[in-house]
C-alpha cells in the first residue's frame, strides 16, 4: 500500500531511509497529520537500547573525516580485543547486525541525515569533527540548518557523558562556547591544527589524518578502557577504500583512489598530503564530476603540490578554467579513463596520481564507490604486470 494513503492512527512511527528528503517528501506532513513521528534505523536502535547487554556507544559526526576517524576507533578497539561494532552511515547498518556482548561498544558514524531521524540516541561519547557547506539543498540552502542538524547529536545526550568538539574554526568554536556557557560537562575542545604531525601508520598520511587520529584517541580514551595500545592499532590500520587508498605502486608512479572526496574541503587534505619534493610538483590531480559548489575552496591553499590536472565529467571544464596558468599543466579529458590514461603516461618516479575528484559522481556513476571501484579497474589494467599492495574492501557509507 502507498504510505500516503494510509491511516496512521494509533502507529508508532514510520521509518524511512536518510536518502527521503524531510525538506520536500510529502511523507513527513501526512505524518505529523497523526502526530507519528518519522524515523530512521539509529532511532529504532536507539530505542531498543534498554533491552539490549550493557554497552556504550560513540556517535561521530562531522563533514569530513567521519568515516575514517569511525573506523579507526572501531580498530583500536578490535585490537585491544573489545567487542565492537561499527555502523550507520558505514558498512552494514546497525539493526542489521548481532547485538554484542556485556562491555560491547558501538561505533556509529552518523550523517545529518541520520542525526534528523534520531531523538534519542544518547552517546556516551558524541564527536564532532568540523562542518564546513555541504548537503545544502537537504536544508533549503541554509548553512544554519545543517549545522543545527549535527549539533543535535550533543543536544541527545544525558548530563554525564563526554562531548569531543573542533574549535578551529568559527562555527564549531561558537558552538562549543555556547555548550560552556550552558553548562555542559565532560567537553573536550579540540585544535585541530595543533595535529598536523606525521601519523605512525602507513594508510593514516597526511595532516588530515592526523586530526582524525586526535579525535580517534580522545573518543577512545573517553571509554575509560585500561590497557589499550593505540599505537600499535594505529600502525597495523589499512584505511578505507575511497579514501586515499593506495591502490598500486607502479613504476615508482603511486595510485591514490580518493574518490570519496566528494567536495573541495574532503579533498584539500589529500593535495597536502604529498607536498614537492625538491622543488619539484608531483601530483597528478585527476578532478571534476557533478559539482557541489562553484570554485576550488581549500584547495587553492596547495595548488604548488600539483604538476598537472586532469579534468572529467560535468565540472570538468570549470575546473580548467579556475587551474588554467596556476598549475604547470592543465588537460581537459571528459572521461576518467583517458585521465587515468594521460596521467599514467606523463607521471615520474616520485609522482602520485591522485584520483580526488572533489565533486558528487551523480554525473557519471551510481555512487562514489562505483566511481572508485572504475578508478581502481582502470589502473588494474595499466598495471596488470605490477606487484601492488591492495587495501582491503570495507563498505562505506554514501551520505
Amino acid at each position: 500500500a502507498d504510505p500516503l494513503t494510509i491511516d496512521l492512527t494509533g502507529y508508532d512511527g514510520v521509518v524511512v531511509s536518510p536518502g527521503v528528503p524531510l525538506n520536500t517528501h510529502p511523507i513527513k506532513p501526512h505524518a505529523e497529520k497523526y502526530g507519528v513521528p518519522v524515523i530512521g534505523d539509529i532511532e529504532l536502535f536507539a530505542l531498543a537500547r534498554a533491552d539490549l547487554p550493557p554497552h556504550k556507544v560513540v556517535g561521530i559526526t562531522g563533514t569530513n573525516g567521519k568515516s575514517t576517524t569511525t573506523a579507526l576507533v572501531h580498530h583500536i578497539l578490535q585490537t585491544a580485543g573489545m567487542p565492537s561494532l561499527m555502523g550507520g552511515n558505514i558498512g552494514l547498518p546497525i539493526m542489521a547486525q548481532d547485538p554484542l556482548p556485556d562491555g560491547g561498544v558501538y561505533v556509529l558514524e552518523l550523517s545529518s541525515y541520520q542525526i534528523d531521524l534520531t531523538f534519542s540516541l544518547d552517546c556516551d561519547v558524541a564527536v564532532l569533527l568540523n562542518i564546513t557547506p555541504d548537503h545544502l539543498d537537504r536544508y533549503d540552502g541554509s548553512f544554519e540548518k545543517y549545522a543545527a542538524s549535527k549539533v543535535r547529536l550533543f543536544q541527545m545526550q544525558s548530563k554525564g557523558q563526554y562531548a569531543v568538539i573542533t574549535i578551529d574554526n568559527p562555527i564549531t568554536a561558537d558552538i562549543s562556547e555556547q555548550m560552556k556557557t550552558n553548562g555542559w560537562w565532560n567537553l573536550f575542545e579540540v585544535e585541530t591544527s595543533d595535529y598536523n604531525g606525521e601519523c605512525d601508520g602507513p594508510a593514516l598520511a597526511g595532516p588530515h589524518n592526523a586530526q582524525n587520529v586526535a579525535f580517534a584517541r580522545i573518543a577512545v580514551a573517553s571509554l575509560d578502557f585500561d590497557g589499550i595500545d593505540v599505537n600499535g592499532a594505529l600502525r597495523t590500520f589499512t584505511g578505507l577504500p575511497h579514501r586515499m587508498e593506495v591502490v598500486c605502486e607502479e613504476d615508482g608512479v603511486l595510485f591514490i583512489n580518493d574518490s570519496k572526496a566528494t567536495n573541495p574541503d574532503s579533498t584539500a587534505p589529500a593535495l597536502a598530503a604529498y607536498p614537492p619534493e625538491e622543488g619539484r610538483p608531483r601530483i597528478h590531480w585527476i578532478v571534476g564530476g557533478l559539482p557541489k559548489e562553484d570554485g576550488l575552496g581549500p584547495c587553492e591553499q596547495h595548488l604548488a603540490n600539483i604538476a598537472a590536472a586532469y579534468t572529467v565529467g560535468e565540472a570538468g571544464p570549470r575546473f580548467a578554467e579556475l587551474l588554467e596558468g596556476r598549475i604547470p599543466n592543465v588537460e581537459r579529458c571528459e572521461l576518467v579513463s583517458e585521465a587515468v590514461s594521460r596521467a599514467r603516461s606523463a607521471a615520474q618516479a616520485g609522482d602520485v596520481v591522485l584520483f580526488s575528484p572533489a565533486c558528487a559522481s551523480f554525473d557519471q556513476f551510481r555512487d562514489y564507490e562505483k566511481r572508485g571501484e572504475h578508478f581502481r579497474q582502470l589502473v588494474d589494467v595499466i598495471a596488470d604486470s605490477a606487484d601492488c599492495e591492495r587495501a582491503p574492501i570495507i563498505d562505506g557509507g554514501k551520505a
